[in-house]
């Protein structure tokens, strides 16, 4: 595949520079906002990078790849490698971490793929505006990384017909500031596995019926939540009662392509920063030296297999999404390894004396909190024993194990 970029592109990237550049200005209204948020800093000024989110959707850079016509909600329309250079333009510069990308990158194409135009006009506009913030009800406790074992259950209220679903979520990233939420339940009474399952979307905004519960980590932050659903009502049911299963799937094969390419970007960046570690630290260790060439080829052998399924909506590939989440996760925290081993003792060592009332956190610097982070890497998503089943099952067509 021809990926390189054209003379459309580069104006692109001059464009994008620009906007980027006038928005995030020193004097500017956003520029406290610059480099806060991300994985394992989804805490960090929430409302000033929610405002954020309103100011892309102004400019019309949420959903530039959604399969449908320009402008049709607002948003731009970009190539596969016009997407790529806006993600190396917003990563070259910092700027905020997106509250807004389990909606625009996620269920926004879900709904384009299995939704009714009904639900795509409800919903698409108000993620392409940055107003609506979604976030994604699946893990849940005792469930581990098997999604068809979840035991959240919605049933048909006989007063008003309406679905209302109760059960418990866990892990649920940014479901404090979320205003929806897209919910995989159970739907069919006494169902097994992957059977009577639907895809329902449950407004955040239910109180009494939905209660988000802060997960309190050793940093003293909470990156994530336990929400409990107490006869919320479910707005909508996307593509089907009973055919949840299909719909979560097809979410999940998502995060590849494009998404993985971006996700790429910022892992490059973060790459960039411990070598320039392992020179400030004057390192001379072979052995981390090794390391560290591994993993910046270990990364171009990442992008190749990304361009490999770029744009494969299909399912041709079944094994694609599971290899791709294998690749990146063992990557990334072998990354968060290195990002301290570069600096020899130093290292382990924090900024200053440590005290009782001093918050975790503020005794890490942001090589130790990589470290920390990366260490979920190889879990969360699907764990990568997880993953290794799905590839033995659906590829090479192993067996199940005993018991499944």
């Amino acid at each position: 595949m021809d990926f390189s970029f054209g003379a459309e592109d580069e104006e692109l990237r001059v464009r994008a520079r620009a906007w980027l550049t006038g928005h995030l200005a020193p004097d500017g209204p956003y520029a406290g906002a610059v480099g806060l948020g991300g994985p394992g800093s989804e805490h960090e000024g929430v409302a000033a990078r929610r405002a954020w989110e309103r100011e892309l959707g102004r400019g019309g850079w949420i959903g530039q790849g959604w399969e449908v016509p320009a402008g049709a909600y607002g948003q731009q329309r970009l190539s596969l490698t016009g997407q790529v250079v806006w993600a190396e333009e917003y990563a070259a510069l910092r700027a905020p971490g997106r509250v807004g990308h389990i909606g625009e990158n996620l269920l926004a194409p879900t709904l384009i793929a299995y939704g009714s135009r009904e639900q795509q006009d409800r919903f698409l506009p108000g993620i392409a505006r940055g107003e609506e913030l979604w976030c994604q009800g699946y893990s849940e406790p005792g469930a581990g990384s098997d999604l068809a074992a979840v035991r959240t259950a919605a049933v048909r209220d006989g007063a008003d017909g309406r679905l209302r679903v109760t059960g418990q979520k866990i892990w649920t990233s940014l479901a404090r500031e979320a205003d929806w939420c897209f919910v995989l339940a159970r739907t069919e009474a006494g169902s097994r596995r992957h059977r009577g399952l639907s895809f329902l979307l449950v407004r955040m905004d239910q109180p009494g019926r939905v209660e988000v519960r802060p997960i309190r980590q050793m940093s003293g932050t909470s990156e994530f939540n336990e929400v409990f659903f107490d006869g919320a009502v479910a707005a909508e049911v996307v593509g089907g009662e009973g055919n949840g299963w299909s719909v979560a799937m097809g979410l999940l094969a998502l995060e590849r392509g494009v998404s993985t390419l971006v996700q790429q970007i910022g892992f490059a960046a973060e790459l960039e920063r411990v070598l320039a570690d392992y020179a400030v630290y004057g390192g001379s260790d072979p052995v981390v030296r090794d390391r560290l060439v591994r993993q910046w080829a270990e990364l171009r052998t990442m992008r190749w297999n990304a361009l490999r399924t770029l744009g494969d909506a299909s399912g041709a590939d079944p094994g694609a999404p599971s290899v791709a989440k294998l690749l990146w996760g063992g990557w990334h925290r072998r990354l968060g390894e290195l990002a301290v081993a570069v600096r020899g003792a130093v290292g382990a060592a924090g900024p200053g004396a440590w005290a009782p009332g001093l918050p975790y956190e503020a005794g890490l610097d942001e090589a130790q909190r990589l470290l920390l982070f990366t260490r979920a890497d190889t879990i969360y998503g699907g764990s990568d024993e997880i993953q290794r089943n799905i590839i033995a099952e659906r590829v090479l067509g192993l067996p199940k194990e005993s018991g499944r």
